[in-house]
C-alpha cells in the first residue's frame, strides 16, 4: 500500500517595499540543511491547508494573523527531489512588518528578502520553483502595488 502524499501549507509575506519573508535553515533541518526556503510547515491530524498556513505564521514568526488575512494563492503537487511528491497550498498578505517584529523559533533567521536578490540565494528546490512562480503572478503584482 503506498503512503500519503506529504501535505504542506506555506505563507508568503510581503512588505511595502515588495520584499518577501524567508526563512534560512540551520544546520539541525531534517532536510536542505543551511537553504532558504517559504516558512510554512506539514498538516497536523485534521487540519485543512488554511488552519496550518495560520498555525504555522504563529508558530514560526510569533505574528497573529486574524481569519482572512492570509489570502489563498496557489495549491499544487510538487515533486521534491529530496522528497519526493509533496501537497502545497500557499497563503499571501501584505504587512506592515519589519525583519524586527518577526520572532524566528525555527532555523537560523525569518528576514524580509529583495526579490532582485533572490535569485542568488540557496534555496531549497521547492521554494525556487514557488517563489519563480509567485515573483512572476499577477497576484505579487498586486499586493506589491497597494
Amino acid at each position: 500500500m503506498s503512503q500519503p502524499v506529504p501535505r504542506v501549507s506555506c505563507f508568503l509575506l510581503v512588505d511595502e517595499r515588495g520584499w518577501v519573508l524567508l526563512q534560512e535553515r540551520d544546520e539541525g533541518a531534517p532536510t536542505h540543511a543551511n537553504q532558504w526556503c517559504t516558512p510554512g510547515g506539514h498538516l497536523e491530524a485534521g487540519e485543512t491547508f488554511a488552519d496550518a498556513a495560520y498555525r504555522e505564521a504563529w508558530e514560526e514568526t510569533g505574528v497573529v494573523f486574524r481569519d482572512g488575512e492570509l489570502v489563498p494563492w496557489l495549491e499544487q503537487r510538487h515533486d521534491c527531489p529530496q522528497c519526493g511528491p509533496i501537497d502545497h497550498a500557499f497563503f499571501m498578505a501584505d504587512v506592515d512588518l519589519v525583519d524586527a517584529d518577526i520572532r524566528c523559533t525555527e532555523g537560523r533567521q525569518l528576514v524580509f528578502a529583495d526579490p532582485q536578490a533572490i535569485p542568488g540565494l540557496a534555496l531549497t528546490p521547492s521554494s525556487r520553483h514557488f517563489l519563480d512562480l509567485f515573483l512572476a503572478s499577477d497576484s505579487y503584482r498586486g499586493l506589491v502595488q497597494r
